[in-house]
């Protein structure tokens, strides 16, 4: 059975995923396109920015959900938290190998459209991105996870708790102090990054 695109937007993502177990591509192509955005985002925040290593983990966590769609338990977890969970183990990973840290390249700024900012908007956006990038990697790992589920992400509390396999207490916990880490990293580059006084 193959669903029609339009019907796609109003089936849970659990249902899309069993609907692929079943042949259905349809059901494939619209999760990819509900998760994979988001999930490369954060791959690419814990990584530092890095958007070739942030693709490739984003797949990956892809592919391992393809592979276990004909074993998917409904009910027993969210394919969203599911994803965010594989990401979170994948960048960990990587991070854990690499013996050097790379600073953002030119290559990596992203494109500008046309007419959307001016160059100096864009300069001053791409600055604070670095900025946040550069304080977040002097975070520890899992500050630096639960800071971006919650603040960047979205995630709740609970969502988190389950992404990072603790207890709510030490998501708040984690979240407090990589805050408070990130205010005090930041807080010398104000005005080098264009923000005034009570902004």
């Amino acid at each position: 059975m193959t669903m029609a695109f339009d019907q796609a937007s109003d089936v849970p993502d659990e249902a899309l995923l069993v609907l692929y177990a079943n042949g259905d591509s349809a059901a494939a192509r619209e999760l990819a396109s509900r998760h994979l955005p988001r999930v490369m985002g954060f791959a690419a925040r814990m990584l530092g920015g890095d958007r070739a290593e942030a693709e490739d983990v984003a797949q990956e966590a892809m592919l391992r959900l393809w592979r276990i769609a004909p074993e998917w338990r409904q009910g027993e977890a969210k394919v969203s938290t599911w994803l965010y969970r594989v990401v979170t183990n994948l960048c960990t990973d990587r991070l854990r190998g690499q013996k050097r840290r790379r600073a953002v390249g030119l290559d990596d700024a992203p494109d500008v459209e046309d007419g959307a900012r001016s160059v100096e908007a864009s300069l001053v956006e791409n600055d604070r991105i670095n900025a946040l990038h550069a304080a977040l990697e002097t975070l520890p790992d899992r500050q630096r996870q639960a800071v971006v589920l919650r603040h960047i992400e979205g995630l709740t509390n609970p969502e988190i708790a389950e992404v990072m396999e603790i207890g709510i207490e030490a998501v708040e916990s984690l979240t407090a102090r990589g805050k408070r880490s990130l205010t005090a990293a930041m807080a010398g580059r104000r005005a080098e990054l264009g923000y005034e006084e009570g902004s």
